[in-house]
């Protein structure tokens, strides 16, 4: 067997010792006598599954007791919509779109209320964090709507932005648990799980309690955010072996010290490439300095067909995935939690001999 590093934006490499316990328990769980995909979700087995996937995953990010956390399906595009049905009292809300994803949630908004674009970088093709002001938030808003990190850009907020007392409601499916997060900064934070948490399929949702309960009466039961709380995440039936990977996941990211250890690694990582590209004399970076991700790294020669040159013989040496989202062009080398440092050291190694071959 000879596994490749994988620089996909998602869905995206797993941590091995994770892929290898799935391996061993996929015939049996414990002595269940079945696999974790044939149990009912209803089953005293699967029950606890889920109940310690909620607790590490509270523990990992710290979330406050008067938080909720739910495990939802859709991915994080159905929470466009979700949101603003559950959030949206006073039928407004504010968005900052800072690329493809908060593009497309603003756009989703505006069928439901007053929405308001209160900052954005669309004009320099998102390749920096647009700001705004606490006093350009409308203070009747009923919430102010970021994406944290945009994968395909390679941007990230560099600190958590003052809304004042207009909840903030996060899009964090590209870094979240890759980083400390002061999580009571928040009134909503999202992510889907195929980049950090896990295989595609799975939702996290943590939301303050205070804004359950004031969903639409129109809102579809599983969109309901009070609904699926109610229910402990099981409304229906919920993406049971999704849910039991990303509480390996999470029992991963505990063992190898938690979000403190884990952002100094994806730091170091981070660094690395970035020296790297900077040393170049081929290579641009798209994200400006002080928006860059520590998730999504994105460059370019410049010259489409050097570009795929670069992909192709990167991938003829086991490191595949690396192409750019078209609206960016390039490269784009997603370095998620699982990365491991060699993959990152072996594409700065790589970069460094290109660039001398065809400078």
């Amino acid at each position: 067997m000879s596994r490749v590093f994988n620089y996909s934006a998602g869905p995206s490499m797993l941590p091995v010792s994770v892929l290898e316990q799935c391996a061993k328990e996929m015939l049996e769980y414990g002595d269940s006598g079945m696999s974790v995909m044939e149990m009912s979700h209803r089953s005293k087995a699967y029950d606890a599954i889920i109940k310690e996937a909620f607790a590490t995953f509270r523990r990992v990010m710290g979330v406050p007791d008067n938080y909720k956390v739910l495990f939802m399906q859709g991915g994080a595009s159905t929470q466009f919509a979700a949101v603003p049905l559950n959030l949206m009292k006073n039928g407004k809300a504010d968005y900052v779109v800072s690329g493809e994803f908060s593009g497309k949630a603003y756009k989703e908004a505006q069928k439901y209320g007053d929405v308001k674009l209160l900052a954005t970088s669309e004009d320099t093709n998102f390749d920096r964090i647009p700001t705004f002001k606490k006093e350009d938030v409308r203070p009747d808003a009923d919430y102010v709507h970021i994406c944290y990190n945009n994968t395909i850009f390679g941007t990230h907020f560099n600190a958590i932005p003052d809304t004042g007392d207009v909840p903030l409601v996060c899009d964090m499916s590209s870094c979240i648990m890759s980083e400390p997060i002061n999580v009571s900064r928040f009134g909503m934070i999202y992510a889907g799980a195929q980049k950090n948490i896990g295989p595609a399929g799975l939702t996290v949702v943590i939301i303050r309690e205070d804004l359950l309960g004031n969903a639409r009466p129109d809102t579809p039961a599983m969109l309901n955010y009070k609904v699926i709380s109610d229910g402990d995440s099981m409304y229906n039936t919920p993406p049971c072996y999704a849910i039991y990977v990303a509480g390996l996941v999470f029992q991963w990211v505990e063992q190898l010290g938690g979000l403190y250890e884990l952002y100094e690694i994806n730091k170091m990582k981070a660094d690395i490439l970035y020296t790297a590209l900077e040393k170049t004399k081929i290579f641009q970076l798209h994200a400006q300095k002080d928006s860059r991700s520590l998730m999504n790294v994105t460059f370019r020669t410049g010259d489409a067909d050097l570009d795929k040159k670069f992909i192709a013989e990167a991938a003829a040496r086991g490191m595949v995935s690396l192409a750019g989202h078209r609206k960016v062009g390039g490269m784009r080398a997603s370095i998620y939690n699982a990365m491991p440092m060699e993959g990152v050291r072996e594409l700065a190694k790589f970069i460094k001999e290109f660039d001398e071959a065809n400078a």
